[in-house]
């Protein structure tokens, strides 16, 4: 799959597509990131990109026409329009990972890195998407956003993590993952020793899941309720789950 990105700041890009496990999708190709300065496609010779808005107000909007002009320049190297163009605005739908699986199993997206004040509203009406929000704040632009979307789509492709890696993340079945645990057996320090639970180094793997399944239903039940609401109503929830939500007090 192939994402371009549109952006003022490509230098920002660089060490995110190079570090961490998720360089495996791109450095095989798996997820392709070609990154397009936006002021190449502006003219005059200060390449200005924004200017003041239309009845007044802070700050600056960036024009339509050097947008215009970088999505032309994407779609004919490309060979076809993109799929999804997407913006990253507040008013956007909020990213989750049943959105990231979405996009994931698709070819790519051309990713629109806002700044400023935002982008001339006639160009995203006209050519816009999809808008995508990480959650009720503000950044100082788009590039961080789509970092996000990039990692969180690269970790999915085949061969960057186990297939069970993913398969267990928060959010993948609707909830949160349980806690997590590694050596040494007991961890002693001054203040105390705290052991692995006792479940995890039984062997037994219908326990494990069992009480793996257990530990995701408590923390999504006490930190994010919601979640345990959404999947009673999608009918993820077991007979078994129900009784054990039962029995906490929260």
């Amino acid at each position: 799959m192939r994402f371009d990105v549109v952006t003022l700041f490509p230098e920002l890009f660089a060490p995110h597509l190079a570090s961490g496990i998720t360089r495996r999708a791109y450095e095989s190709g798996r997820v392709d990131v070609r990154l397009w300065p936006l002021r190449d496609f502006a003219e005059g010779n200060y390449r200005r990109v924004d200017d003041r808005p239309f009845g007044g107000g802070p700050g600056m909007v960036m024009l339509a026409e050097p947008l215009q002009r970088a999505l032309e320049a994407v779609r004919a190297d490309r060979g076809a329009p993109a799929a999804v163009v997407i913006n990253f605005s507040p008013g956007g739908r909020v990213l989750t990972q049943a959105l990231v699986q979405e996009l994931a199993a698709g070819d790519g997206a051309l990713l629109l890195c806002g700044r400023y004040e935002g982008i001339d509203q006639r160009f995203l009406d006209r050519h816009v998407t999809l808008e995508i929000s990480l959650g009720d704040f503000v950044l100082s632009g788009g590039e961080l956003p789509a970092l996000v979307l990039l990692d969180a789509i690269a970790r999915l492709q085949p061969g960057v993590l186990h297939v069970e890696s993913h398969e267990q993340d928060s959010f993948s079945d609707g909830l949160l993952e349980g806690p997590v645990y590694s050596r040494p057996e007991v961890w002693a320090t001054a203040e105390g020793a705290w052991p692995v639970p006792p479940v995890l180094l039984s062997g037994h793997h219908g326990e494990v899941a069992r009480w793996r399944r257990q530990c995701s239903l408590e923390r999504s039940a006490r930190r994010r309720p919601d979640l345990i609401a959404a999947a009673r109503a999608a009918g993820r929830l077991s007979v078994e789950d129900e009784r054990f939500l039962a029995t906490l007090r929260l």
